[in-house]
């Protein structure tokens, strides 16, 4: 038995004739009786009488009509579902994300790929760039928004969304915070609160190549993992900072944001979307097409700085 057969004896059970429901069928008769001939015979049963009044259901036949609607409509949803799935428009989307993702990236991916496609289920977890990476490699999850540049050789490959430069965070008593600009080597005497070596590699390597640019090694008195600890630290008058400008949205009224000048200050950094380092999942590439959306050009891993 086979679906093909279970439309057949739908068609016939809804117009009890062999003519007209072979043309809903788009067939012709004799297949049509030989295939229901097929089922009854596979079965055991009779599903239909013929009589000088026509085509009737039996007992058996009246019994099965619902049962077969639904397998039907079973067999249908599954060719959707998978269908679906493979056009990357239904199933599961596990993404790892940094914190910084959550100032201007995610809100501006998330609500347009949901509208898109309502039939993924979008499985979120925050962690570190270094983290997400592994977990990008070893397959705990589909796609990774990171931090770059990675600080680190990986195989996952690795497309720029969001480009970005370092701004200085003070607090905001700090005499440098009534300028409109800061020449980075200005803060070459402040203590500095620093991204950790080895929780967040790219941005630790970058801020200090900022510094180094600008001809100095930071005074590190604290680390942090998260932008967001950093700028805590920065309010509690624990050092100055270097954090992504995109930070500085979300401000606080105790701490001055200011764009840097001067030597290291266009050092580059941003958020870029890690997958596989082969293939990925049709939702993943469709999440993909979301984030670059509006992004002019991507690279390799092998052409980010760093």
């Amino acid at each position: 038995m086979d679906i093909r057969q279970l439309r057949h004896f739908l068609a016939l059970a809804d117009t009890l004739n062999f003519h007209r429901a072979a043309e809903r069928l788009h067939m012709a008769q004799p297949p049509l009786s030989a295939s229901i001939r097929r089922l009854e015979a596979q079965l055991g049963v009779e599903l239909f009488s013929r009589n000088r009044r026509g085509t009737e259901l039996t007992a058996a036949g009246v019994a099965a009509v619902d049962d077969a609607r639904r397998a039907v409509f079973h067999a249908e949803q599954f060719a959707r579902t998978a269908q679906a799935a493979a056009r990357g428009e239904s199933g599961v989307l596990r993404v790892g994300f940094v914190g910084s993702a959550t100032y201007a990236l995610m809100p501006r991916v998330l609500p347009r790929f949901r509208a898109r496609y309502p039939g993924v289920q979008l499985q979120l977890g925050e962690s570190t760039t270094a983290r997400i990476v592994a977990m990008v490699e070893s397959g705990d999850v589909d796609v990774g928004l990171v931090r770059f540049p990675l600080g680190r050789a990986g195989r996952v490959r690795v497309f720029p969304a969001e480009r970005d430069v370092f701004m200085a965070a003070l607090s905001v008593d700090h005499p440098l915070a009534r300028r409109r600009r800061v020449a980075l080597a200005d803060l070459a005497q402040e203590p500095f609160v620093m991204y950790g070596a080895d929780a967040v590699p790219g941005l630790h390597a970058a801020a200090l190549l900022a510094c180094q640019q600008a001809g100095f090694v930071p005074d590190v008195h604290q680390e942090a993992v998260q932008v967001q600890t950093l700028i805590s630290l920065v309010e509690s008058g624990m050092g100055v900072a270097l954090v992504p400008s995109v930070a500085a949205r979300h401000t606080t009224r105790a701490v001055a944001f200011r764009p840097l000048s001067g030597p290291g200050a266009q050092t580059a950094i941003g958020i870029a979307i890690a997958l596989p380092p082969q293939g990925q999942t049709s939702a993943a590439q469709r999440f993909l097409e979301s984030v670059l959306e509006g992004v002019s050009g991507t690279v390799s891993e092998g052409d980010l700085p760093g």
